[in-house]
């Protein structure tokens, strides 16, 4: 039997949709805020510095998994399509409890 501090989670798989959160309790009793749903990122544009609110319009790319591509799952590293252009999900929205991302240029895509 596993104990106490050998126990996992589930991961959050975050998707598209109306804001939904879940506090869970890590060890040491910190609290981890799993985002489960979202429609808002804060995509930060490289080149002037700004970061602005915006909304997410879908998922064009996740290379975390194929599965999660399909599914439209939201993870570091994803790609997702906003009203400001193509951008990357540079936090973890299973553990840090927001979506972060950077815009990146066509040249970057692949």
């Amino acid at each position: 039997m596993k104990r106490n501090y050998e126990k996992g989670a589930f991961p959050a798989e975050t998707t598209l949709g109306e804001p939904k959160r879940r506090n869970t309790r890590g060890y040491g009793g910190i609290i981890k805020t799993k985002v489960l749903n979202d429609k808002y990122a804060s995509v930060t544009d490289p080149k002037s510095g700004k970061t602005e609110k915006t909304e997410i319009l879908r998922v064009v790319k996740n290379r975390a998994n194929v599965d999660y591509d399909r599914r439209g799952v939201i993870t570091k590293g994803a790609e997702i399509e906003t009203s400001l252009g193509l951008a990357r999900v540079t936090s973890r929205p299973g553990s840090d409890g927001v979506i972060n991302a950077v815009l990146i240029g066509k040249e970057e895509k692949s």
